[in-house]
């Protein structure tokens, strides 16, 4: 009989990560070895359990899903990965798969187009939701540098120009053009605007 397929599951969200797994093991060849809650112990847990496939969330504590992905490929790289998120941004599909993961679906996909996702990826396919291929082609890539970025994430939080060029160590003039460039490069009207589009885009998740 053909070994089952190990699964580690990276969710943040105890109710989904349970649910997940619940689902997950109803299928006579997978197997669930490891759960975590953090993006940060994925790797110690990938190295003690020796999953086949690691379906990871994005937005986690500690790492999140992205640079959970390129720490897995590093460590143990004979390990697939399988983003399975709610924030199914343009973003994030992309960075994922520069990351080095082999899938990327959506947390609503229903279970059974789950379990065929995990088993594509275990033969060696890559798996993406085609909607949101479609919607990554489309976007582009962010048109914003690496300080235009650095000053919106900070910019999230709200604050004056004068506390996030405290926070980021710049002058305010600095701040006053980047928050300017960001805006126009984003199509939009204001700083809370910029934001907001930047975030849909997924162009704002954390290195």
């Amino acid at each position: 009989m053909t070994e089952p397929i190990r699964l580690l599951l990276a969710d943040d969200q105890a109710l989904v990560r349970g649910a997940l797994a619940a689902l997950l093991s109803l299928e006579p060849d997978l197997t669930v070895v490891a759960e975590v809650g953090r993006g940060d112990e994925v790797v110690d847990a990938a190295r003690r359990t020796r999953p086949d496939i690691a379906l990871l969330d994005v937005e986690m504590p500690g790492l999140d899903g992205i640079g959970a992905t390129a720490a897995l490929r590093a460590a143990r790289p004979e390990c697939r990965v399988l983003v399975v998120t709610t924030f199914g941004r343009p973003g994030y599909l992309r960075r994922a798969m520069e990351a080095g993961a082999d899938g990327f679906v959506v947390k609503d996909t229903p279970a059974r187009q789950l379990a065929d996702a995990v088993r594509r990826v275990h033969a060696g396919l890559r798996v993406v939701d085609p909607t949101l291929a479609a919607e990554t082609l489309a976007s582009g890539f962010s048109p914003l540098t690496a300080r235009e970025t650095e000053v919106l994430r900070v910019a999230r939080s709200g604050g004056t120009v004068a506390a996030l060029a405290r926070m980021l160590h710049l002058s305010e003039g600095t701040v006053r053009n980047h928050l300017s460039a960001a805006i126009g490069k984003t199509g939009a009207h204001n700083r809370t605007e910029a934001v907001r589009i930047a975030e849909q885009n997924g162009w704002l998740l954390g290195d």
